[in-house]
C-alpha cells in the first residue's frame, strides 16, 4: 500500500508547501493507514508469533525461527518517489527489524529477524493491475538503462532472496536489497 501521490517539485517554498501540506491527497488519515499496513502490521504480526517461532528454534537444533519482513528500497532512498509517507514507512519497516533482531538477542531468544527490500518487481502497485493468475506485468524494455539488471524482478529472484535469509542462521538484523541494481543506479 503506498497511498496517495502527491507532486513533491516546486519552484519556492510557497508552491512546495501547497504541494506537499495543503493537497488534501496528503492526509494525516493517509499516513496513518499507511504506517499501519506497512509498519504496525510487521510489527503486531511479528510479536504475535514470537511464542510459535520459539518452539520451531527448540524443535530443531542447529536453526532457529525467523521473521522476514518486506520492506522496499523506498525505505533506502534519498527520494520521496512522489509518496514520502510510503517511504517512511518503508524506512520504519527497515528500522523495526532492527529493533526486533535486537530485542530478541537482548533477551537471549533464538529467533532471527530480518527483511528483504525489493526494487521493482510486478504487481499491481507497479503494473497497475494482474491478470486471472494474479501475476503482473512490467514490459522489461520499461528498465533499458535504468537498472543495471536492465530488468524488473522476478519471482526467481524473490525466492532465491527469501531462501538466502530464511537458510542462512547467521543473518540477524539485516536488510537483504534485491534491486537490479537501482540503488547503486539512482545514488547519482
Amino acid at each position: 500500500m503506498t497511498g496517495n501521490t502527491i507532486t513533491t517539485e516546486a519552484k519556492n517554498a510557497e508552491e512546495m508547501k501547497k504541494n506537499m501540506f495543503d493537497d488534501d491527497k496528503n492526509s494525516f488519515q493517509d499516513w496513518d493507514d499507511i504506517y499501519r499496513t506497512n509498519v504496525s502490521h510487521c510489527y503486531f504480526m511479528s510479536t504475535a508469533f514470537l511464542p510459535l517461532l520459539e518452539k520451531a528454534t527448540e524443535h530443531t537444533k542447529g536453526w532457529s525461527g525467523t521473521i522476514v519482513n518486506t520492506c522496499s528500497i523506498s525505505g533506502q532512498v534519498k527520494t520521496m518517489q512522489h509518496h514520502p509517507q510510503y517511504n517512511a514507512s518503508k524506512a520504519g519497516t527497515i528500522h523495526l527489524t532492527r529493533m526486533l533482531a535486537n530485542e530478541l538477542a537482548q533477551n537471549e531468544i533464538k529467533i532471527r529477524v530480518n527483511s528483504i527490500a525489493p526494487g521493482v518487481f510486478p504487481s499491481e502497485m507497479t503494473a497497475g493491475e494482474s491478470g486471472a493468475n494474479q501475476k503482473s506485468e512490467i514490459p522489461k524494455d520499461k528498465f533499458e538503462g535504468k537498472v543495471p539488471a536492465q530488468r524488473p524482478g522476478n519471482d526467481r529472484d524473490m525466492a532465491s532472496a527469501l531462501l538466502f535469509v530464511v537458510c542462512n542462521t547467521y543473518l540477524n538484523g539485516q536488510t537483504i536489497t534485491v534491486d537490479g541494481g537501482y540503488t547503486l543506479a539512482s545514488g547519482k
